[in-house]
C-alpha cells in the first residue's frame, strides 16, 4: 500500500528517518527551492528518489494543504512489541513506554507522538482497530515525530502483561479520578508505562484494572478536565523530568 506525505517537516523528517520506502516527490510547479526544501530535495536524490514537478490541481488532489510537495510512501512500518522491549533494555535508562487506549483524534494522536519522541519514550503501543492508526494525517499532527519512534499494534493488556513480566515495570494510568494518586505521590524515576484512555470514556474496564496505579493530575482552574492529548503531555514531562533528579 502506498499513500502520500505532504508538508516540510513530516516529509523531511520521513526522508531522515529511511524507514519507509519512497517513490516519488511532487513539488510544486515554479516553487522556490530553498531552506528546507533544498534539503528535502537533496535527500529525495541521495535516496534516488524521482523528483518531478505537479500543478496546484494534481497536489489539491492528495491534500488541499499539500503546502507545495508530496512524497509518495510506503505504508507506516508498525513494530514488533519484541522490538520496543529489545530496543529498552539496550538504552543507558529505565524502560519508558506510552500506551493509548483507543485514542479517536489523529490530532490528538499525532501530539502525544510528538511529545512522545521529544521526551525520548522508548515505544508507543496502540489498538490494532477502534482507534486511530498512524496515517498521513497524524505523521503532519506529529509533525513528522511518528517516524522516529516504534509504535507497536497490539492488545494493551497483554502488552502491560508483557511488559510487568519481561522488564518489571510499574504501569500508570492516566484519569481524572478524585480517588486517584498525584504525581507527586508516585514514583516516576524508575521503569515505568503511561497509559492515556479514550478522549471521552478515558481506560477500559480491563485495561485499568491492568495498571498498577491510577494518576490525575491536579487542577486549579475551573474547567473540568485537561484533553487527553494535553494530560498525556504533561504526564509524560513529569515522568522525564522525574528521571533527571
Amino acid at each position: 500500500m502506498r499513500e502520500w506525505i505532504t508538508n516540510r517537516n513530516p516529509v523531511y523528517e520521513t526522508l531522515i528517518a529511511k524507514r519507509r520506502h519512497f517513490f516519488n516527490l511532487l513539488l510544486l510547479q515554479d516553487l522556490k527551492i530553498e531552506g528546507k526544501l533544498k534539503e528535502i530535495v537533496e535527500l529525495a536524490r541521495q535516496a534516488n528518489v524521482p523528483v518531478r514537478q505537479a500543478n496546484k490541481q494534481q497536489l489539491g488532489q492528495i491534500d488541499r494543504n499539500h503546502m507545495g510537495l508530496a512524497l509518495e510512501v510506503s505504508a507506516y512500518p508498525y513494530a514488533a512489541l519484541e522490538d520496543l522491549i529489545a530496543f529498552s533494555q539496550k538504552k543507558d535508562e529505565p524502560p519508558f513506554f506510552l500506551l493509548l487506549d483507543l485514542i479517536q483524534d489523529p490530532q490528538n494522536l499525532g501530539s502525544l507522538l510528538r511529545t512522545a519522541e521529544l521526551m525520548g519514550v522508548h515505544g508507543v503501543v496502540i489498538p490494532s482497530s477502534q482507534a486511530a492508526q498512524v496515517t498521513p494525517s497524524v505523521v503532519h499532527a506529529s509533525s513528522g515525530a511518528s517516524e522516529h519512534l516504534l509504535i507497536a499494534q497490539y492488545n494493551l493488556v497483554q502488552a502491560i502483561d508483557r511488559f510487568k513480566k519481561e522488564l518489571d515495570i510499574w504501569v500508570y494510568g492516566l484519569d481524572a479520578d478524585d480517588q486517584a494518586r498525584t504525581p507527586d505521590q508516585l514514583n516516576l524515576k524508575g521503569g515505568l508505562a503511561l497509559v492515556v484512555g479514550n478522549e471521552g470514556e478515558g481506560l477500559r474496564k480491563l485495561v485499568r484494572k491492568s495498571c498498577d496505579e491510577i494518576m490525575r493530575l491536579p487542577q486549579y482552574g475551573r474547567i473540568d478536565s485537561l484533553n487527553a492529548a494535553v494530560a498525556g503531555s504533561i504526564a509524560l514531562y513529569l515522568a522525564r523530568q522525574a528521571r533527571s533528579f
